[in-house]
């Protein structure tokens, strides 16, 4: 998983009126990005996700995640928003940046529990956090988040 967030994969200064807002733009995104065929299906994976209970964090983190026959490709995208959007969370903060996760439905078992996995754990890590939020730049972003998942 070396480089497994290109920084092509992270969207600075997004804006979204909602949690619905965000799921479909990441949907699109993954569409255009070539991980997935079917926005319509990414999405409603992900809206099947969050009625389970939401994948609001804490400190301004949100990991939506999809398995979908629609996702040809896992993959990680970022989004990182222009001001925080309602999405009910653990510490009830407003979300800042969504780490997103998409995997094929054949890797339901695998590859989507170590992704989710390791980037559950990278959250715990205020370091972490801190540098996400603070950084500006898609390439830095996605640095740290190859990074993380390399040592995770």
């Amino acid at each position: 998983m070396s480089t497994f967030v290109p920084a092509s994969h992270v969207l600075l200064d997004q804006s979204a009126g909602s949690v619905d807002e965000a799921l479909r733009l990441l949907a699109s995104r993954a569409v255009e990005l070539g991980l997935a065929s079917d926005a319509d299906a990414v999405y409603e994976a992900f809206k099947a996700r969050e009625s389970e209970g939401t994948t609001g964090m804490t400190g301004g983190f949100a990991i939506p995640h999809a398995k979908s026959d629609a996702i040809t490709e896992a993959g990680i995208i970022v989004l990182k928003f222009a001001e925080g959007i309602e999405w009910p969370a653990m510490d009830d903060a407003p979300v800042t940046c969504a780490i997103s996760i998409l995997t094929p439905a054949s890797e339901a078992g695998t590859t989507h529990l170590q992704l989710l996995s390791k980037v559950a754990v990278l959250l715990m890590n205020e370091g972490f956090r801190t540098s996400v939020q603070d950084a500006t730049d898609a390439d830095k972003i996605a640095a740290l988040i190859d990074e993380g998942l390399n040592e995770a």
